[in-house]
């Protein structure tokens, strides 16, 4: 883990340089657009405020879901695919005619997207695998393993869990079965019987 550790940090300190660069150059090129169309000086500098804006918060909803073992909400890709491609349109627009000063141009952004998605599969690997560890069971009557310093993520997913279960009971007063709390959180049967016994048990309180 403290090699995982080491390889995310300078991946996260090369992403952090990269948007850096790609906003600066991201800001002089929608800057110089804005005001080729009609924008005041305000407006020239507010959108592309504006647009990094959406792409620094559609970045960090994902990267928060990410840690939580998830890929993030529609809305939140949305965003960045749009933010993405709002700022490689602006570079490009303002490039020199030809294929090498567009591709000059773009390359701060493409080279930031790229990096960026890079990142997320680095922590989507090991938050799946850390979950899977933590919360998988190899057998249905087999504890969850034990470890010094579990995953927050992965705590609070249990508890979330188990507090849905309780929040969701059947007609009848029972909790709802293994199958439909793996269901609810996407997990595999396994899981939601480990969720119920461990719940009962008042391990989740």
């Amino acid at each position: 883990m403290r090699a995982v550790r080491r390889i995310q940090r300078t991946t996260i300190a090369c992403v952090a340089l990269l948007a850096v660069i790609a906003a600066v150059v991201s800001f002089r090129h929608m800057h110089e657009l804005c005001l080729r169309h009609g924008e005041d000086h305000l407006a020239a500098v507010l959108i592309p405020v504006a647009v990094d804006g959406i792409i620094v918060v559609a970045s960090m909803s994902i990267l928060l879901a990410n840690r939580y073992g998830s890929r993030g909400g529609a809305l939140a890709w949305i965003l960045l695919v749009v933010g993405s491609l709002a700022s490689l349109g602006a570079n490009i627009a303002v490039a020199e005619p030809g294929l090498i000063g567009r591709v000059i141009a773009a390359w701060p952004s493409v080279a930031l997207i790229g990096s960026y998605e890079l990142l997320m599969s680095q922590i989507r690997r090991v938050s799946w695998n850390t979950g899977r560890q933590l919360s998988e069971p190899q057998q249905d009557g087999e504890q969850e393993p034990e470890n010094d310093h579990p995953r927050e993520g992965v705590v609070v997913l249990h508890r979330e869990a188990w507090r849905w279960a309780r929040e969701n009971r059947r007609p009848d007063g029972t909790l709802p079965s293994g199958r439909a709390i793996a269901e609810r959180f996407e997990r595999s049967p396994r899981w939601g019987r480990w969720i119920k016994r461990a719940g009962l048990t008042g391990r989740l309180e």
